[in-house]
């Protein structure tokens, strides 16, 4: 029997498998969760992992490294920025970039039943876009391109120097089958930013950080929302190799990012808006995906959290449907 480990690592390297990863790459919203556990999912159980297994799904587990420490300031509202210049930066950089953003003994007992294959496990970055948005705010982030150049590059050079570091230490504890950056640098219309802003402030940081990881066998996935379609080349050229959540809703056609794309790696793509609506819009959206499933490389998953429109019976519906695909995908990859 394929252990969960091989099995993902397996289908993301373009090799035969005896049935796909059946996944919920994101935890649950907390509505889902609460209606879910009005129709009998048992209270107490509330983790994410324990959810999972709840439902029959494969052992999976993310760490996300952060690198505000745990004195860093809040930002004053949503979307809001903590800095506007470089003497802002300055002041607040001691309560960045900690030098223990894991807990070690929990990496170790992860690493031990992912070598046992009871579990994948997967490790998440915040991007070169992403943090330097969480210093600025959304607005003031956009304009800190023109306007603070130099201190962008500042923050992502130390970002890039302690992901460098983080990942030392980490790895020698628990290395993951792939991980994502967190970069959220997309919305329904395409990139937020150009080619030559990409160019020029997060490119040479991802140059510099992909090969780090590709020596130590971790598949690099970027982790944005939206409209993905553009931005794939730009981030494959620097080395990236996959793409998650794949948004239906935002425009997403995962077939197509197949033909274009034959060697890309894609995890999510299942439109989350017809779980909710039967057995037969389901099988429709598994047809759609079913070519790119057969095809390697994809692991065919819910395209964000699963929205609390979806009760306990659609989703047990949803994951024997998942279950049935997932081995007729393998079968047309033999």
């Amino acid at each position: 029997m394929v252990d969960t480990r091989t099995r993902i690592a397996n289908i993301l390297s373009f090799r035969s498998v005896d049935r796909l990863p059946i996944i919920e790459w994101a935890g649950w919203w907390t509505q889902t969760a609460d209606r879910w556990h009005r129709e009998g999912l048992p209270a107490e159980l509330t983790d994410p992992a324990e959810i999972r297994d709840y439902f029959g799904l494969d052992g999976m587990r993310q760490h996300w490294f952060r690198p505000q420490g745990p004195k860093c300031p809040n930002p004053p509202g949503h979307g809001l920025g903590i800095i506007a210049d470089a003497d802002d930066y300055q002041r607040i950089r001691e309560h960045l970039y900690p030098e223990a953003s894991f807990d070690a003994d929990t990496l170790r007992r992860w690493d031990r039943r992912q070598r046992d294959g009871k579990l994948f496990v997967w490790f998440t970055m915040e991007g070169f876009f992403w943090f330097p948005r969480t210093l600025f705010g959304i607005e003031e982030h956009l304009y800190a391109f023109h306007d603070h150049p130099e201190l962008m590059h500042q923050i992502n050079e130390d970002l890039l120097q302690h992901h460098l570091r983080t990942l030392d230490r980490a790895c020698e504890l628990c290395v993951p089958v792939f991980m994502t950056f967190a970069e959220d640098m997309s919305y329904n219309h395409g990139p937020m930013i150009s080619r030559s802003q990409f160019d020029e402030f997060m490119a040479p940081y991802y140059r510099r950080i992909i090969p780090a990881l590709k020596e130590r066998g971790i598949i690099p996935f970027i982790d944005t929302d939206g409209l993905v379609h553009e931005l794939v080349p730009w981030l494959m050229e620097v080395g990236v190799e996959g793409f998650l959540p794949l948004e239906r809703m935002a425009g997403v056609d995962v077939p197509e990012l197949r033909r274009r794309y034959p060697t890309l790696r894609m995890i999510g793509g299942f439109d989350k808006t017809v779980m909710h609506r039967g057995e037969q819009a389901i099988r429709a959206e598994f047809e759609r995906l079913l070519p790119a499933m057969s095809s390697g490389g994809y692991v065919a998953a819910c395209d964000h959290q699963t929205p609390p429109e979806v009760s306990i019976d659609d989703y047990r519906l949803y994951v024997r449907i998942l279950k049935e695909y997932a081995e007729m995908a393998a079968r047309n990859m033999t």
